[in-house]
């Protein structure tokens, strides 16, 4: 049995704590323009997924993202828009169905998938703004 001290412990702790906030992962959350706004303003790689509550592909879709997040390195936000609500912004980025995802680096788009629910073309979609 290996014995440790305090000290050793806080020490070990504060560098699994850093190592944690060093694997970036995917971030999902609910779209704002703002938070688009801000993200392709700063050049980050940000991804918007047209979702419907209603559409089967679109929870395939989301089941997958939700996997995708356990992934070191995925270092992407992704601003789920309601489908049905955002018609401003369906129109301004060309989207004519549900379940898209549209991929940016910055305000530059990377990647555009449309019905894809295959958690492998989703992250290599995501990691084209990388």
């Amino acid at each position: 049995m290996i014995r440790t001290t305090p000290a050793l412990r806080s020490l070990v702790a504060t560098a699994l704590l850093a190592a944690a906030s060093w694997a970036q992962a995917l971030d999902v959350q609910p779209y704002s323009a703002q938070a688009l706004a801000t993200a392709q303003q700063a050049g980050k790689p940000v991804a918007v997924h047209f979702h419907a509550d209603w559409c089967p592909t679109c929870k395939q879709q989301e089941k997958a993202l939700t996997q995708l997040k356990a992934e070191p390195g995925l270092d992407v936000t992704v601003l789920v828009a309601d489908y049905d609500k955002e018609k401003d912004l369906r129109k301004a980025m060309k989207v004519r169905t549900q379940s898209t995802l549209v991929v940016f680096k910055g305000s530059e788009e990377k990647a555009r998938l449309a019905g894809d629910t295959a958690a492998d073309k989703i992250r290599t979609a995501l990691k084209a703004a990388l």
